[in-house]
């Protein structure tokens, strides 16, 4: 238990303490890092917030894990949780929902307004291909490793991301992720890593959508340029950039502030990037410092 426990606190602080490490440049162009790049936890900037604020990704997280912590299964749950954090601001780290992407509040909506059953509230469309579910699957990845006793791992990962995003497309960068992760938790090194991108090849091989993400799979990814990773809002751009960040880099600090330092979507990337840096490197990792704020 110690070291389950340990884990998950390694994954789940690794995610919000990058993301909190991202929220201050959200929306920042690369340029202006490059000119003032992020080195420490700050506050304020994009939003008027302290060092330490957390945004929707750490929030919808939250909203999973406090449902999943029962030790069951409970999306109409999990839902009603998504609500209460965009409409009271529960959840939160500073009272109210600040930053929230329109696909994940139309599919909360469609649950709390129209009565649209949990699995079917999600957006199916292609354009509904942002990162908004794989931002907030990690507590589905931990219930899978250490409470899903014979349950469809992967339908579990399929379906949490349709809550919200129920394009094959996001529900495949949802599962690659997921797989990675499983084999990090099982072994944190770097070569599990590449056992879950074999493994998740292999699981998606018959699938339209699995091109998409070819990049990842293609040998000697992490060489390539700066230039050529997009850190954008959309789901595969953003499995990639966390990805390479993690590849580039040999510390969890190092890997975060990397991909914050991609600008754009940088709280996203970076918690994305966080989680598996997390896993990685364990909790110890995590500057203390930053835990603190």
């Amino acid at each position: 238990m110690p070291d389950t426990l340990y884990k998950i606190k390694s994954v789940i602080l690794g995610h919000a303490v990058a993301d909190a490490l991202g929220v201050p440049v959200e929306f920042a162009s690369r340029a202006e890092l490059d000119e003032a790049p992020v080195t420490d936890m700050e506050g304020f900037g994009t939003y008027p917030y302290d060092a330490g604020a957390w945004s929707d990704d750490t929030s919808m997280g939250l909203c999973a894990l406090d449902s999943l912590a029962k030790g069951e299964v409970d999306f109409d749950e999990i839902m009603q949780n998504f609500y209460k954090w965009a409409n009271v601001g529960e959840y939160t780290s500073v009272g109210e929902c600040f930053d929230i992407g329109r696909t994940c509040l139309k599919a909360i909506m469609n649950h709390a307004a129209f009565h649209v059953p949990s699995l079917k509230s999600g957006e199916r469309g292609e354009i509904s291909n942002g990162n908004g579910s794989l931002m907030r699957i990690l507590p589905f990845v931990l219930f899978n490793q250490y409470c899903n006793h014979g349950g469809d791992k992967l339908e579990l990962i399929h379906n949490a991301s349709a809550l919200t995003h129920a394009h094959e497309r996001s529900k495949i960068g949802c599962g690659i992720y997921a797989i990675i992760m499983q084999f990090l938790l099982e072994k944190p090194s770097i070569h599990s890593v590449y056992k879950g991108l074999k493994e998740a090849a292999e699981v998606y091989k018959d699938s339209p959508e699995i091109h998409h993400y070819k990049r990842i799979f293609a040998p000697n990814f992490w060489d390539t340029p700066r230039d050529e990773i997009k850190s954008s809002g959309y789901i595969v751009d953003t499995l990639e950039a966390a990805l390479w960040c993690l590849f580039t880099t040999d510390s969890y600090k190092e890997c975060v502030l990397k991909a914050v330092n991609l600008g754009k979507d940088t709280d996203t990337v970076a918690a994305v990037a966080g989680g598996i840096a997390g896993a990685l490197y364990g909790y110890d990792a995590i500057p203390k410092e930053w835990l603190e704020k």
